[in-house]
């Protein structure tokens, strides 16, 4: 991939879309204590001259994950809550970035747990915002997830909105915190974080590869959250990033209990999109991809690219969302490099309910990258003011 002198956007590594929205993905989170910017410009100077190798990759964020981790510990140790807590959270960040390309190495696992320990172990110490470690009962078996309380100030002692907040193709419920859920909170809107089934924890270490059947597991997510005494039932919304395109609104499409939607970044035909894709791959090009293309594989639990083709025939929104009822929002960038600006246009064009809201993100603007990597606040700053205004926290 040739460089683009011309993007205004921060492209650390020019020549290489996946490492460059990599460490972006991670340094993106800075604003909400998910990275720092001397810690992750030490990773990316240590692998300037190791361009493309991914087992450099992940040994070089592990590292500065142990030396952030270690630290928290030590903190810890001395009574230093918060400082701990911000280590060990920040530390989790930078083991699950080494990890998202490491699928395949043998180190992986390993480092993958320690990511989620961190994480929970961090989350632990905190007080505001409250993280609860939770299970999600689902199918015999149970989902991984983030509960975060809304700020119980704005709260007022009433049962409160949730957003339930489902992963996309290569992230995960500890990446997803630092996508402005402290933010979210504080508008009395409390979360719900899922690995659902092909992310995260669910398809490492439960068994549980990626489905088109959305619904099964929102609907179970809903089921959880309307149980809990401080959630309100009749405004709890759907939400997933990327990918999630698809996820959240199928989900709330077909699971007509959810009481918004927000699609961060549009999808529309996922078969199309990864036919288009490998016949380019075939023909030589280089694609603007997150992950390599084996990830399609790895989260399906097949072994070739025809088995994965096959499971991607359910991943079409067609039919599907003229069906949704409830308020819509669909958030694209103008120069959204991995799916095309025009998909999104027609997946909204499709979708059924009679409020809803394409907002397009522009090069002058900013967030014109895919998902607002290119700045995540003009992102989650829209997003959630959209939500308070339809679920209306407080009242």
């Amino acid at each position: 991939m040739s460089e683009k002198k011309d993007d205004p956007a921060f492209i650390y590594f020019p020549t290489n879309y996946r490492w460059s929205m990599g460490l972006l993905l991670c340094l993106s989170a800075a604003p909400w204590g998910g990275a720092e910017i001397d810690e992750v410009n030490r990773v990316g100077r240590a692998l300037k001259d190791k361009l493309g190798d991914d087992a450099a990759w992940l040994t070089e964020w592990a590292k500065m994950g142990d030396r952030v981790e270690a630290r928290g510990r030590e903190e810890q140790k001395r009574g230093h809550t918060l400082t701990a807590a911000a280590c060990l959270m920040r530390a989790s960040q930078y083991y699950q970035t080494g990890e998202r390309f490491a699928q395949r190495d043998p180190r992986g696992p390993a480092i993958y747990r320690k990511a989620v320990q961190s994480f929970r172990d961090g989350a632990a110490l905190l007080q505001r915002p409250r993280i609860e470690s939770v299970e999600v009962p689902y199918g015999g078996k149970s989902l991984p997830a983030l509960f975060v309380h809304a700020a119980p100030e704005v709260a007022g002692g009433k049962p409160a909105p949730v957003l339930v907040f489902f992963d996309g193709f290569d992230i995960t419920k500890e990446i997803q915190y630092f996508k402005g859920i402290p933010d979210l909170v504080a508008r009395g809107i409390a979360c719900l974080i899922v690995d659902g089934p092909g992310n995260g924890e669910s398809v490492r270490f439960r068994g549980l590869p990626l489905i088109a059947e959305t619904e099964q597991y929102a609907s179970a997510a809903y089921d959880y959250l309307a149980a809990r005494q401080e959630v309100d039932p009749k405004r709890i919304a759907a939400m997933a990033i990327s990918l999630g395109g698809y996820y959240a609104p199928r989900a709330a499409s077909l699971e007509p209990r959810f009481a918004a939607c927000i699609a961060w970044g549009a999808q529309w035909d996922y078969y199309d999109t990864w036919k288009r894709r490998f016949e380019a791959l075939d023909s030589g090009k280089v694609l603007s991809l997150s992950v390599p293309p084996e990830h399609l594989m790895w989260v399906f639990g097949v072994n070739s690219r025809e088995d994965a083709m096959k499971k991607l025939e359910g991943f079409r929104l067609d039919g599907i969302v003229q069906k949704m009822r409830c308020p819509f929002l669909l958030t694209h960038g103008e120069g959204d490099e991995q799916i095309p600006l025009a998909i999104a246009e027609k997946c909204f064009a499709a979708v059924g309910s009679k409020q809803k809201m394409l907002k397009v993100f522009t090069r002058e603007e900013g967030g014109f990258h895919h998902c607002q990597i290119d700045n995540v606040t003009l992102g989650t700053n829209y997003m959630w003011d959209w939500l308070a205004d339809v679920l209306k926290p407080g009242t």
